[in-house]
This record gives structure tokens, sequence and C-alpha cells, in this order.
């Protein structure tokens, strides 16, 4: 091939755009070179997990043998497979187009939903930029960075296994405590339906009886006020009742009065003058003996006055004693409880004096157990001082030994660093060959044309000379 100094020119300025270029690459390239494995070693792995894999099918990939390799890490890191993600994919398909569900077969389906959640894994191992694409046209450089961060979160997931548990069963714990509370909460909610039913019912009860209440109010009141009716038209007839009755014992009192007289003076108009006189002497005699009756009387009514009096006071000093009696029970019956609960704090006294004996022994049994464990924490102090002792030895020998390791490594990683620095450059180099080969192949691709176009074209004039 001819050297051909303006494609050299050009070549020059590409690799120059290409090296400025270069020195802007994101540290994800480093990362990604730290982390990639060899097309042996991922094959080997994959083999290993029971997937029947080789170099040649990660040079040649197949859509159906990558897809179940994914499903296969996915199942043993997340638990998901295509047929786990079916009865999702399914009722989310019914809720967005139930009547056209057969537009997208299952297959296709339950393949996006298993991506979604191969995506958040991916992402979880670093792979920020996983796409649909890798699982139906997949590459073999893409293939080699996704199984190389794959398999190296595998084998961190392996070192952190007691972590992993620890916090699996957590979780699990913490599933069964919210799958109970949620149990909870239903029979709650049930409890609350149930009460608020109960609520209503009471309520429309309590309204009905409210209601009832008032009606039997207002009837009240009407009552109420009939019956202060009544009982001024009551007030006002016993009033006239017993106006009308003085009126009738007046008016009965002075007929009978009438009616005495008549008959005190009937016989006087009948008799003579003489029979009138007898019977006025006879009736002054009548006088006089009532007047003395009348006096004794008087004297003998004065004197059981006086005895009344005398009675009264008598009952009256009766009345006090018997109260002075009454409470003289009263403190009397005091007494009697207070002698029984005296009794009573007594019988309880000496049980608390037995309590509180039996305390002492007790405290006596414990302060003897406390000594002998104290002496067993002692010895066990010593013996926990000794290994701290010995694990302190261990640490500092440890330490060292993990200095040295540590030393190591950040020799590795200088040596890792210079060696992937002369890859980079070893990579550049190539890149930059790559690019004039290719210019050059351009070129002389773009010579071959334009001398077939002369010689097609030569070769037409020779046609329309001859």
């Amino acid at each position: 091939m001819d050297y051909n100094a303006r494609a050299s020119q050009q070549f020059r300025s590409q690799s120059q755009t290409s090296r400025g270029t270069g020195q802007g690459r994101p540290k994800q390239d480093d990362s990604d070179a730290f982390m990639r494995l060899s097309d042996l070693e991922i094959a080997g792995c994959i083999s290993d997990i029971g997937v029947p894999f080789s170099r040649e099918d990660l040079l040649k990939p197949q859509p159906q043998q990558i897809q179940k390799v994914f499903e296969w890490f996915a199942e043993l890191l997340m638990n998901i497979t295509r047929e786990t993600v079916e009865p999702a994919m399914r009722a989310a398909a019914e809720d967005v187009c139930k009547e056209h569900m057969d537009i997208i077969p299952p297959d296709t389906r339950n393949l996006m939903g298993f991506y979604a959640s191969l995506k958040k894994l991916l992402v979880e191992c670093g792979i920020n930029d996983f796409s649909f694409s890798d699982l139906l046209r997949p590459t073999h450089d893409r293939l080699v960075r996704i199984f190389s961060y794959i398999i190296n979160f595998v084998r961190f997931r392996e070192t952190q296994t007691a972590t992993i548990d620890e916090h699996f069963n957590k979780i699990e714990t913490t599933k069964g405590r919210i799958d109970t509370l949620y149990i909870e909460n239903q029979d709650m909610e049930g409890r609350l339906d149930e009460m608020r039913r109960e609520r209503k019912m009471m309520e429309s009860q309590a309204k009905e009886k409210m209601k009832r209440n008032e009606e039997l109010k207002a009837k009240l009141l009407e009552l109420t006020k009939g019956q202060a009716k009544v009982a001024e038209r009551m007030e006002k007839a016993k009033s006239e009742k017993e106006r009308l009755t003085g009126v009738l014992e007046e008016k009965t009192e002075k007929c009978i009065a009438i009616r005495q007289e008549s008959e005190k003076l009937r016989p006087y108009a009948q008799q003579s003058s003489t029979a009138l006189q007898a019977n006025l002497t006879e009736l002054s005699e009548n006088l006089a003996r009532d007047k003395g009756l009348t006096e004794t009387l008087e004297k003998r009514t004065r004197a059981l006055q006086t005895s009344a009096d005398t009675f009264g006071v008598v009952s009256n000093d009766v009345t006090s004693c018997i109260k002075v009696l009454e409470e003289v029970s009263t403190e009397l019956q005091k007494e009697d409880e207070e002698n029984v609960d005296a009794a009573k704090r007594r019988d309880a006294l000496s049980e608390r004096g037995n309590n509180v004996r039996e305390v002492e022994r007790t405290e006596a049994l414990l302060q003897r157990q406390l000594a002998r464990w104290m002496e067993r924490t002692e010895t066990l102090r010593k013996g926990s001082n000794e290994k701290a002792d010995a694990a302190k030895k261990r640490m500092e020998e440890l330490r060292s030994v993990h200095k040295k390791l540590t030393e190591e490594r950040g020799d590795k990683g200088r040596e890792m660093e210079r060696r992937r620095v002369r890859i980079e450059q070893t990579e550049k180099k190539m890149a930059d060959l790559k690019e004039n080969i290719e210019t050059e192949i351009r070129d002389a691709r773009d010579e071959y044309l334009k001398m077939d176009a002369h010689i097609k074209l030569y070769i037409t004039e020779m046609e329309q000379t001859i």
C-alpha cells in the first residue's frame, strides 16, 4: 500500500482528537478493567454453578442460553424467575388491557417482567446501563462485563454469608410480625366495623328514644298544664265548698239554737205563773249547783294541767335519757368493733413477724449464695482477664499480619496500576494503528473507485469512437 501524506495528516488529527477525548474518560473504565474477568474464568464459574457453558458460548452468545444463565443468577440471588413474575404480569395485563391481552404474548410479557427485576439486581451489582437488547441481542463485550460484575458480586456475597443470613432472618421475623399485625389489623377492622354498625343501631335507637322522650315531654307538659288547671279549679271548688259548709253549719247552728230556745220557752208558755215560779226557783238552785260543780271542775282542771306540765317535763327528761342510752350503745358497739379490729391487727402483726423471720432466713441464705457467686465471678474475671491478654497478643499478631498483607496488596495494586497503564497505552497504540489502517483502506478504495470510473469512461469513449 502506498503512503498517502494527506491521509497520514488526517490520521494524526483524528488520533490527537481521540487522545483528547480519552483523557476525559470516566473512572468507570478503570473499575471495569479492575472487575473484568477472563473468558475462561467466566465460563468456568457459570459451569460450576450447574449451567453448561463454554468459552465459545460466550464468544458467540445465543439469546436463549444467555437468558437461561441470567434467570439462574436471578433465582440464586433474588429467588425470581419468569414463572414467579407471571402472576403479577398477568394481573397487570388484565388491569391495563383486559380486552386486548392477546396483543402481547405471555412469553414476551413474562420476559419484560423478568427484565425489570433483573435490572434491579444488576444495578445493585454495579451495572447501570443494562438494557433489553442485552437479553435479545447479546454481545461478547457486554456479556463479559456483566458476568464479571455478577460473579464478583456472588463472591462478595459468599464472604458475607453470616451478615446476609442475619439480615434475612431479621427480614423474615419482620415479615412474620407484619403478617401478624396485618391479621390483627383485619380483626380490629372487623371489630371496628361491627362496633360502628352497633353504634349506628344504638344511635337510631337513641334517636327513636329521644324522639319518643320529646313526645312524652310534650304530653307531660300538656298534662302538667291540665293538672295545674284542674288543681286550680279543685282549690276553687274546695274553697267554695268550705265557704258553703261554713254557711250551712252557721245556719244549722242558728236553726238548732232557735229550736232549743223554742223548746225551752214552749213549757213556760203553756204553764201557769206558780209553776213557772217553782221552775225558776228550781233552775236557780240548779244554776247554783252547776256553778259549784264548775268551780270544782276548774280546780281539778288546774290540778290536771299542773300534772300534765309535770308529766311533760318528766317525758323530756326520759327522752334525753333514752338519747344518752342510744349514744352509749353506739359507743359500746364502736368499742366492740375496735376490739375486733385490734384482734385482727394482732393476728396480722404476728403473721408479719413470722414473715419477717422467714425473710431474715431467706436473706441469710441469699447472702451465702451471693458470697459463692462472688467467688465464682472473681474466678471468671481472672480467667477473662487472662483470655483478654491472650486476645490482645493475638490481635497484635493479626495486626502485624494485616499490615504485611496491606503492604503486599498495595504493592500488587501499584503493579496492577502500572500494568493497566501499559495496557491502556498498548490499546491506544492499537486503536491509532487501526484508525490509520482504516483510513488508508478508505483512501485506497476511493482511488480504486476513481480509477474504475476513469477506465469505464475511457472504455465508453473508445466504444463511441469505434
